[in-house]
């Protein structure tokens, strides 16, 4: 199956966020979609098989709904966390919080980018859903 939910992301240089991205936390520009002026209007993103998609924010509906959203929050899963770290600290993310075990078992860090989204990766892969059921209530 493919993906189904995309995390959508909005920024006032969304060419500088493309940028970024891809140095500091290795994401992949799978295709970026340009106005006549070079604004992005729109990005997709893969961090080994999960997308995100970003944008320019300009004037227009999506922007006036979205307009309270001042920043987001994302999980991602990483096989080293460690590694990963010093990957983006290396690449210019700003650390929020250095690698740290979490009670379940995971072993996470936060940074930031440049327009304040945070960005936690780390080794937790989320609980499996049984085909055809939920887990917990």
């Amino acid at each position: 199956m493919s993906q189904t939910i995309f995390p959508a992301l909005r920024y006032r240089d969304a060419a500088g966020a493309i940028e970024f991205l891809t140095k500091a936390f290795g994401f992949t520009e799978v295709v970026a979609y340009r106005g006549d002026d070079g604004m992005v209007e729109h990005a997709q993103l893969d961090f080994r098989g999960t997308s995100i998609m970003l944008g320019q924010r300009r004037e227009g509906e999506y922007d006036e709904i979205t307009s309270d959203v001042a920043a987001s929050a994302c999980y991602v899963v990483v096989a080293d966390t460690d590694a990963h770290f010093a990957h983006a600290r290396a690449g210019g993310a700003r650390i929020v919080k250095e690698p740290y075990e979490q009670d379940y078992g995971s072993r996470d860090y936060t940074a930031e980018d440049p327009e304040g989204n945070v960005w936690t990766f780390g080794t937790y892969p989320g609980a499996q859903v049984p085909r055809g059921g939920t887990v917990g209530r």
